[in-house]
């Protein structure tokens, strides 16, 4: 689910959550993510943020604002709402 406006830009919300990832033998462990969610609003995509991190497994989520240029297809750097728990530093799991 996304907003589009006049300038022929889509606002798409996303709610995104991480599990722990299984070190391989002798290896150190790391962040994976679990579950993407679309919303219609950030406020929708921020209270799952809220809502997912208190699931079992999950050990972190954020919710963050990608725009889509409609003409180019090209999407623009995320801007985070909300990060909860243990997330990627620079998002780039």
């Amino acid at each position: 689910m996304t907003e589009e406006n006049e300038t022929g830009e889509k606002m798409h919300y996303v709610c995104q959550t991480y599990v722990a990832k299984k070190a391989a033998r002798g290896g150190r462990g790391g962040l994976q993510i679990g579950k993407q969610l679309q919303y219609s609003t950030a406020s929708e995509a921020q209270i799952r943020a809220e809502r997912e991190f208190l699931a079992e497994n999950c050990i972190g989520a954020d919710a963050y604002v990608v725009t889509e240029d409609l003409t180019s297809g090209e999407v623009g750097s995320p801007t985070f709402l909300v990060g909860l728990g243990t997330v990627p530093d620079d998002e780039g799991v």
